[in-house]
């Protein structure tokens, strides 16, 4: 199959750092590749690929000169994407809603994965209007505020197996890995940690939304405290060992989480997972194999305690099981041929396509007598 691949342009593919959408479009372009399939990723000029790359910024915009305004960028990736929109036949968007007005004038089979949460008071509104669009949401709990809406499938996330591997005996410290923001309650793993008596690593970004929060709120935490080291962002290579040999890793959100992409990182480490009963965290753990899930301050300190009960073998096992790289590439396959359909049955005329999705028809088409005409009328084939 010919797919796009259309990825946020804040972080790069895959993400230098920190950046969760970016790395799961990163591995699913990679298996992609790699099964045969023929992908184009529209992503910013720094990201990595076996796939063609589109650039469509020449760095990410976060880590790059920061614009004064982001769409104007994410606009003309947009612009690009329908240019080239007859080149596919399917268009996977990762780009929240932004392109909704515009997937549904292609032509082309398109999907959106959700990446973000929705349970935020103007969606419904949105969804109302774009009934039709198809969708995949990356956890069953995820799609709950949006019932109405055109979900195709939920897909979990899913790692390469040899990114990380089992590390099989624990130091004695605890990690936090993810992002300083008062949803993502720093505050809360380093009060378990000092409650548990063991020290807390911590590998987190600090965005400029939330540096007011990490001076007033967390750092205050951390100053003169012995047993919370905060390292900043760390990159995968880095992850390996820095939770790879943690006890424990904290989840401790407050917040309804459409995935947490680092609890299946711990995972395939063969680390547990301690995580707030939010969001997805029922989905992605096993309470009592893979790690716990808590409602309190008191039963996350005694979840610590129960540590030695979990299997870091186990916790291995079900990530291989449920979270590979292999069985997301499995279920998108079997989703895009759901949506696709042949490009080009004998030359019969269809619906009229915008100029942008005619400009770069296959040379088969254009010597095709019947498809001369169609086009002349302004008509598009079937695809």
């Amino acid at each position: 199959m010919r797919i796009a691949q259309v990825a946020p342009l804040h972080e790069s593919v895959p993400p230098k750092k920190y950046g969760g959408t970016e790395r799961v479009v990163h591995v699913l372009t990679e298996e992609l590749v790699g099964r045969g399939h023929d992908v184009t990723l529209f992503a910013s000029g720094d990201s990595r690929t076996s796939a063609e790359l589109h650039a469509c910024v020449p760095q990410a915009l976060r880590l790059g000169r920061q614009p004064v305004d982001p769409t104007v960028s994410e606009t003309l990736q947009l612009e690009a994407v329908c240019r080239q929109a007859n080149r596919f036949d399917v268009i996977h968007f990762h780009t929240g809603h932004l392109h909704f007005p515009l997937s549904s004038r292609l032509g082309v089979p398109h999907v959106t994965t959700q990446h973000g949460r929705l349970d935020l008071a103007e969606l419904p509104a949105l969804y109302r209007v774009f009934a039709e669009t198809p969708l995949v949401s990356i956890s069953d709990h995820q799609r709950m505020p949006l019932p109405q809406a055109n979900w195709q499938a939920t897909i979990h996330h899913g790692l390469p197996p040899d990114r990380y591997a089992l590390v099989p005996e624990a130091e004695d410290y605890l990690v936090f890995v993810g992002r300083v923001a008062p949803e993502k309650r720093l505050d809360r793993a380093i009060a378990i940690a000092a409650a548990a008596g063991l020290p807390l690593r911590v590998a987190a970004k600090v965005d400029r939304v939330d540096r007011d929060y990490f001076q007033s709120m967390i750092e205050p935490l951390i100053a003169g405290n012995p047993l919370v080291e905060f390292v900043g962002e760390i990159d995968d290579v880095d992850k390996q060992a820095f939770i790879g040999r943690a006890r424990a890793l904290l989840f401790p959100i407050d917040w309804p989480e459409p995935f947490g992409l680092v609890m299946i990182e711990a995972m395939a480490c063969g680390t547990p997972v301690i995580a707030w009963r939010n969001g997805s965290v029922p989905e992605v753990l096993l309470d009592g194999v893979t790690g716990f899930v808590v409602d309190s301050h008191e039963a996350a300190v005694a979840a610590v305690e129960r540590l030695a009960t979990i299997d870091r073998a186990g916790v291995r096992a079900v990530f291989e099981a449920r979270f590979t790289a292999r069985r997301m590439g499995d279920d998108y396959e079997r989703l895009y041929g759901s949506l696709s359909r042949p490009r080009w049955a004998g030359c019969q005329p269809a619906n009229p396509a915008p100029a942008f999705a005619r400009e770069r028809e296959p040379q088969s088409r254009r010597d095709c007598p019947r498809y001369a005409a169609a086009a002349a009328d302004g008509e598009a084939l079937e695809r």
